[in-house]
C-alpha cells in the first residue's frame, strides 16, 4: 500500500531544494531542453549507420558514443549511462558490436521506438529486446528511450534504483528488464496520482529517486542506510554538489554574456537579432534580451519539428527586408558540441539559399580541440555547402567593442572566427 501523504511530503521537500535534481536539472536548464532533439538525431544516426554496415565493432568512436556523450552531459543524473555501452573484450558484453545478429536488433529496436507513438509500441518493443537476451544489453538502454520518449519512459540507474526500493520498501535489480518495467509501473502509477506536484515529463520522478538513492534525501531517519562512513560519503556528496551548482550558475551568467555580445554586435552591424526561444526572458547587466530581440522567429517554409530546432540556436542574425539569415551562432560552455553542430545542420539543409549563412561556434579555450575534433567527423568535414567557423570567448569579449564601432556587416566575425581545414 502507497503512503500518498508520506511521499507527497517527500516531494515537496525535494522540490523545496534548491540543489535538488529538480531544480538544478529538470526546470530552468537550456541544456537539458536542447538535448532532446540533439539526441533523437544522434540515434537517427546509429540506425542509419548499422543499416549501412559502417557500425564500428568498439563503442569508442561510435555514432552511439555520441549519443551517449550527450545524455552523460545531463549533470550528475545520468553520469555513468555511458558504462553500460563500453566494449568489453574480455566478457564481450554488450553484445552489440561483433555479433551482427544482436546490432541489427538493436538498431530495429531504436528505429521502431523512434516510429512510435504509441505507450504500448514502446512497451512491446522492450519486450521483444529483453526476449533476444542480448548479452549485457539491459535497462540502461531506457535512459536513450527517455529522450526520446520522456512522458512514456523512465531513466534507470543504480541511484534511481536504490531511491526506488527505499522509498516503496521492494528489492529490484538494476540489470533486469522484468525489475525495470514493474518499477516502471510503480513510478507511473504515483506520478498520476502526484501530477500537480511533478510533471508528465518522467524526468521529475526519476530525478527524486535519485536524489533519495544518493542519500541526499534521508526518507526515514530510523533507517540505517549506511554506518558512519556512509554519512561521512553523504556529506562529501552534498559539499561536492553545492560546487557543482556554484559552477552551473558561473557557467550559465557566462553563457548568458557571451549571449548579449552576439545580440549586441549583430544590431550595431544594422541586423534583427533574436536569442534562442527559451533564452528571451534573460538579461545581462541590465540589459534585456527582450529589448534587443525580435518577439519571435520569422516565419520560413519548414515543419514544425525544423522551426522548432532553429528556435533554439541562441543567437540568428537577419536581414532587415528580407528577413534572410545571413549568421547563426552556437554558444557551448558545457554542453555537446555535437548538438549544436546538429542544430546548424538542420538550419543549413531546411532553408534555400542557406548556403550565404554563416554557421559560428562559439566557445571558451579549453574546448577548442573539442570543436576541432567534432568538425573533422566525416559526415560534417564531406559537406562542402556547409562551412562551420567557430570563435573563442575571449577574442569575442576582447573585440567586441571595435567590431561595433568599425564593423560594417556580417563579413567583420570573419576576423575573430577560425576555421577547420
Amino acid at each position: 500500500m502507497i503512503d500518498y501523504t508520506r511521499i507527497g511530503s517527500i516531494i515537496q521537500d525535494y522540490k523545496n531544494d534548491p540543489e535538488s535534481v529538480y531544480n538544478t536539472w529538470f526546470i530552468n536548464n537550456d541544456a537539458r531542453l536542447k538535448a532532446f532533439g540533439a539526441i533523437r538525431r544522434g540515434v537517427q544516426e546509429v540506425v542509419a549507420d548499422i543499416k549501412a554496415g559502417s557500425f564500428p565493432t568498439d563503442f569508442k568512436g561510435s555514432s552511439l558514443e555520441v549519443v551517449l556523450t550527450a545524455i552523460t552531459e545531463q549533470k550528475q543524473v545520468f553520469m555513468g549511462a555511458a558504462h553500460a555501452f563500453y566494449w568489453k573484450p574480455k566478457l564481450r558484453i554488450p553484445d552489440i558490436y561483433e555479433n551482427d545478429r544482436n546490432k541489427v536488433s538493436f538498431g530495429q529496436f531504436l528505429e521502431l521506438c523512434l516510429k512510435a507513438n504509441r505507450e504500448e509500441q514502446i512497451i512491446k518493443e522492450i519486450l521483444k529486446l529483453s526476449d533476444y537476451n542480448i548479452k549485457g544489453l539491459g535497462p540502461a538502454a531506457a535512459n536513450i528511450l527517455y529522450f526520446i520518449h520522456p512522458t512514456f519512459v523512465t531513466p534507470s540507474n543504480t541511484a534511481m534504483v536504490r531511491g526506488f526500493n527505499l522509498l516503496f520498501g521492494e528489492k529490484q535489480k538494476l540489470g533486469s528488464w522484468d525489475s525495470y518495467l514493474e518499477m516502471r509501473d510503480t513510478i507511473l502509477q504515483v506520478n498520476e496520482r502526484c501530477r500537480n506536484m511533478l510533471s508528465k515529463d518522467l524526468g521529475a520522478i526519476s530525478g527524486l529517486l535519485f536524489d533519495i538513492g544518493v542519500g541526499k534525501i534521508v526518507i526515514d531517519e530510523n533507517v540505517q542506510i549506511v554506518l558512519e562512513e556512509e554519512h561521512k560519503k553523504r556529506e562529501r556528496l552534498l559539499k561536492k554538489r553545492h560546487q557543482e551548482v556554484q559552477l552551473e550558475i558561473e557557467e550559465e551568467n557566462l553563457h548568458t554574456k557571451i549571449q548579449y555580445l552576439l545580440l549586441k554586435i549583430g544590431k550595431s552591424l544594422g541586423y534583427d537579432v533574436i536569442a534562442a526561444s527559451n533564452d528571451r526572458t534573460k538579461s545581462y547587466d541590465d540589459n534585456n534580451f527582450t529589448f534587443l530581440s525580435l518577439p519571435k522567429l520569422p516565419e520560413f517554409d519548414v515543419n514544425e519539428d525544423v522551426r522548432r530546432t532553429i528556435g533554439l540556436i541562441d543567437v540568428i542574425w537577419f536581414e532587415r527586408k528580407t528577413n534572410e539569415i545571413v549568421c547563426a551562432f552556437e554558444v557551448e560552455k558545457s554542453t555537446s558540441i555535437f548538438s549544436g553542430i546538429l542544430r546548424m545542420t538542420d538550419l543549413a539543409l531546411a532553408l534555400p539559399g542557406s548556403e550565404q549563412t554563416m554557421l559560428y561556434l562559439v566557445a571558451p579555450e579549453h574546448r577548442e580541440k573539442e570543436i576541432i575534433a567534432q568538425l573533422k567527423r566525416p559526415s560534417i568535414a564531406a559537406n562542402k555547402t556547409m562551412k562551420i567557423f567557430y570563435i573563442l570567448f575571449s577574442e569575442l569579449c576582447k573585440h567586441c567593442d571595435s567590431i561595433c564601432l568599425f564593423g560594417d556587416d556580417y563579413r567583420i566575425m570573419e576576423k575573430v572566427a577560425r576555421c577547420v581545414e
